[in-house]
């Protein structure tokens, strides 16, 4: 299965998801960057409040685009079985986790955001796509800890080993297209640009278009 674009992913998702439009304590809360745009488009199109929740890979030592797991602003961290297999070091995923909190932070600073309530709230979590899951299950965990009345994830393509890891840790996983063959999320969408920093503080305090 393959998406023309972020745009049209999130639009298929909006068919999945219209039981929540118009309802109260609804909050779309997208993981910067790639999914920001999808997330902006969801909650306008169901009327909710648009968030941002903020996790930072933590990259494997020999490899820094694999994730061996993730952290939040909270300073919480979660690990891949794969970290503890690999016998990675304590040293080294302190480090780098610290190293990655101190981003997140500057992020933070950055895009304007104050801490959200999630509280009593049924969440939406909005990604592009889950490959490995690290940043996902950062994600799912940083909402989990402010007590939301429901988890939703919402993602257009999902790894079939990670949507199974995941699953438990939601109250509902809304996947277009499960796979068991992943190398990247990009490889399942026509167009699949890098997201900006600017167009993620325009799309949380701009305009009303997405920038896609």
């Amino acid at each position: 299965m393959m998406f023309d674009n972020r745009e049209s992913a999130a639009r298929l998702l909006l068919k999945k998801l219209s039981q929540y439009k118009g309802q109260e304590d609804i909050v779309v809360a997208g993981i910067p960057r790639g999914a920001m745009p999808m997330a902006k488009i969801i909650a306008e199109e169901l009327g909710a409040e648009l968030s941002a929740v903020l996790v930072h890979k933590i990259p494997h030592p020999f490899n820094e685009e694999l994730a061996i797991g993730s952290i939040g602003l909270s300073g919480h961290y979660e690990l891949l079985p794969y970290a503890e297999a690999e016998g990675i070091s304590k040293s080294y995923i302190t480090s780098k986790a610290n190293e990655q909190l101190k981003k997140l932070k500057k992020r933070q600073q950055d895009y304007g955001l104050v801490t959200p309530d999630y509280t009593g709230k049924t969440v939406i979590i909005v990604d592009d796509g889950i490959a490995t899951g690290a940043t996902t299950i950062g994600a799912i965990h940083e909402v989990r800890s402010q007590s939301p009345k429901k988890i939703v994830l919402a993602v257009p393509v999902a790894s079939e080993d990670a949507a199974k890891r995941i699953k438990p840790m939601v109250d509902e996983l809304i996947g277009l297209y499960i796979t068991p063959y992943m190398m990247s999320v990009g490889q399942f969408f026509t167009s699949f640009e890098q997201v900006s920093d600017e167009e993620v503080i325009e799309l949380l305090h701009g305009g009303n278009e997405a920038a896609l």
